[in-house]
């Protein structure tokens, strides 16, 4: 398909084409992440130097690596649409403006790899400049993210992968505020966001397929587990999310007020578990994408009350 008569043909202009290769409207609420670690890290708002280089290292860190994530998945959603065609979901936040538009012939491949390569490079410049760990990270990240999308019909423990490469952006902001970061609270951060990532995130995003990723053979774990075993899956690793967040906000330096305190944990319960909970129980599509999409802002939620937290020092 001809890449500009498809963008017209949906009415989509060139910049949105790239921006949906990107998923740009959810790498803007993961944007809530890396600047929500930091916050909670130093117990206070970072210098104004470290908040301009970060937000621009994070933005298009995710904007990079989202690009490639469909550069690399080239081939399989090629065979998607083959065999059965996206489902456009209006209620998920993944199809803001289209799924998959490199696969779909709207961009060309080396349109996305410029895309993502600039990206990348201008991550890698300012995650340096802040911190090199931050730019060894990044690299990290992009690897990783290669390895998950190779997994895709050998594995479904990809999900593991999915889940660290999600933590990389906060563990990146920790490193650049703090040189020697406590080994302990770290891993706390990491494991808080890791069982975020794969039951607000990657098993939900990929209920979603569920019906392609059968056809083509995928190794998913909706696909082999069942509705069923997926749904335990969400409901577990967000309540150990839920329950380590409690631990994290309790000993970040930020000490909030008690009632911000429980607000923090009222975001996850109602953000995460009741709708991982009715997930469990009607095992629907629309409700793993309703999932996704309030688990997106999760982190993003729990920004703004540490924001108002500051404001009320």
């Amino acid at each position: 398909m001809n890449s500009t008569y498809a963008a017209q043909s949906t009415g989509l202009s060139r910049l949105k084409l790239f921006l949906a290769l990107s998923r740009t409207p959810h790498g803007l609420l993961d944007l809530a992440t890396p600047l929500l670690a930091a916050v909670l890290w130093l117990g206070d708002i970072p210098d104004g130097k470290t908040i301009v280089l970060g937000v621009i290292a994070a933005f298009s860190g995710y904007t990079a690596v989202y690009a490639l994530n469909d550069i690399v998945d080239y081939k399989t959603d090629k065979e998607k649409i083959q065999q059965e065609g996206f489902r456009q979901g209006d209620n998920y936040l993944d199809s803001a403006f289209v799924r998959h538009p490199l696969a779909q012939g709207m961009l060309t491949m080396p349109e996305a790899v410029a895309w993502a390569g600039g990206w990348a490079l201008l991550s890698l410049v300012t995650a340096y400049l802040l911190n090199p760990v931050c730019a060894y990270i990044l690299v990290l990240g992009c690897v990783l993210e290669m390895i998950y999308c190779l997994l895709f019909r050998v594995s479904r423990f990809r999900t593991l992968v999915s889940g660290v490469v999600k933590t990389l952006g906060g563990l990146a902001a920790v490193f650049a505020v703090d040189n020697s970061p406590d080994p302990t609270i770290l891993i706390l951060l990491f494991f808080w966001l890791f069982f975020w990532e794969i039951g607000g995130q990657n098993v939900v995003a990929d209920w979603h397929d569920i019906e392609e990723d059968r056809t083509i053979g995928a190794q998913t774990i909706p696909v082999f587990y069942g509705t069923r075993g997926g749904s335990i899956i969400v409901v577990a690793t967000l309540s150990i999310s839920v329950v380590l967040s409690g631990f994290l906000l309790w000993l970040t330096p930020l000490q909030l007020p008690f009632f911000l305190y429980v607000g923090a944990l009222a975001a996850g319960i109602f953000l995460l578990l009741l709708p991982a909970l009715r997930l469990y129980r009607t095992r629907s599509r629309d409700h793993a994408s309703a999932l996704f999409n309030t688990a997106s802002y999760y982190p993003a939620s729990l920004l703004a009350i540490v924001a108002l937290s500051l404001f009320l020092k």
